[in-house]
Order: C-alpha cells, then sequence, then structure tokens
C-alpha cells in the first residue's frame, strides 16, 4: 500500500528550495554589483586623462590641447612652426618649421618623460610634398633606433597659410 504524501511536508520542501535559490541569486548579484564597482574604480584610477598645454594662451584661442595621456598613451597634436604668441616663424622655410616642430614636439615628450624611441604613430602634414621628401633626411636624427608607423599627407593648406608642415604623434609609454 502506498504511503499517503503529506501535501504540508511537499509545500515546505518546496518553500525552503524556493528559499535558497533566491538567496543564491541575492549573493550573486551582490558579488557582480561589488565586482562592477572595483573594476569602475580602477579604470578610474588608471585612464584619468591627464591634459598638457604647451602654449597656454594659444591653445585656449584656437580651443584645443597639445597633448592628451590617459594610460601609457599619449596623443600629441599636430606641431606647428609658432612662436609663443602664435606667430609663425620660419616662413617659406620648410625645413627650419619641421625642426621647430621636433623641437616643440621633444618639449611635450619630455614633460611625459617620453623621448622619440617612445613614438609609435607619426602623420605629416604639408603643403609641399616633394620639398618634404628631399628635407625628410632630417627626421634621421630625431629617430634614431626605429622609425614608427604613419603617413604623410600633402594638403592643400594647414591652419595658417604661412605654415608648410603639420607634424602630430601617438606615443605609447612602456611602464
Amino acid at each position: 500500500m502506498k504511503k499517503p504524501v503529506n501535501l504540508n511536508n511537499r509545500l515546505s520542501v518546496m518553500a525552503i528550495l524556493f528559499s535558497f535559490a533566491f538567496v543564491l541569486q541575492s549573493c550573486e548579484q551582490k558579488v557582480k554589483e561589488v565586482s562592477e564597482e572595483v573594476k569602475v574604480e580602477a579604470v578610474d584610477d588608471i585612464e584619468k586623462p591627464e591634459y598638457f598645454q604647451l602654449r597656454p594662451e594659444v591653445e585656449t584661442a584656437y580651443g584645443y590641447t597639445h597633448a592628451v595621456k590617459i594610460g601609457n598613451d599619449i596623443k600629441i597634436s599636430g606641431a606647428v612652426s609658432m612662436d609663443d604668441e602664435g606667430n609663425p616663424t620660419a616662413i617659406g622655410d620648410l625645413e627650419q618649421q619641421m625642426k621647430n616642430c621636433y623641437s616643440d614636439l621633444e618639449k611635450i615628450l619630455k614633460h611625459y618623460g617620453c623621448t622619440f624611441d617612445d613614438v609609435i604613430v607619426e602623420n605629416v602634414f604639408t603643403t609641399n610634398m616633394p620639398l618634404f621628401l628631399e628635407k625628410s633626411v632630417y627626421r634621421n636624427s630625431v629617430y634614431t633606433k626605429q622609425f614608427p608607423t604613419g603617413s604623410w599627407l600633402g594638403v592643400k593648406e594647414l591652419a595658417l597659410p604661412e605654415l608648410m608642415i603639420e607634424i602630430e604623434l601617438e606615443v605609447h609609454k612602456s611602464e
């Protein structure tokens, strides 16, 4: 003869199983929330942008920041041949303008404890590609270990008509 199933026992077991499942789900959610908080804090600490202005008044007037460091990566806006008041220098002399660009870029790199050896991308914009190609040998004195990736682009004009070259960089600084 079959023993009658006690409905109260069955309901009690189901209630206990439901409660156990609910508690487990709550614990998993708490662990997930705490894990997400830790990830957000870690990312905020590591990837907080550090801005640098080489010529604050000029950059504010034109609406840009010369460099931004995030983690181990630095993006450097295009450097042009200008003085501290924002006036073009070495007008008509592409080679000297190029040297002036690299001089400014070196100041920014030094600010972040870097050298041209840390540069991974260099993009050159010039209004006179044939002349740039002729004078580009100067870059051998800038990049003494290896050349970065990048592009050389001939353009119709730059921000000011006297400017013949603009050089932007991306840097990766290993810890």
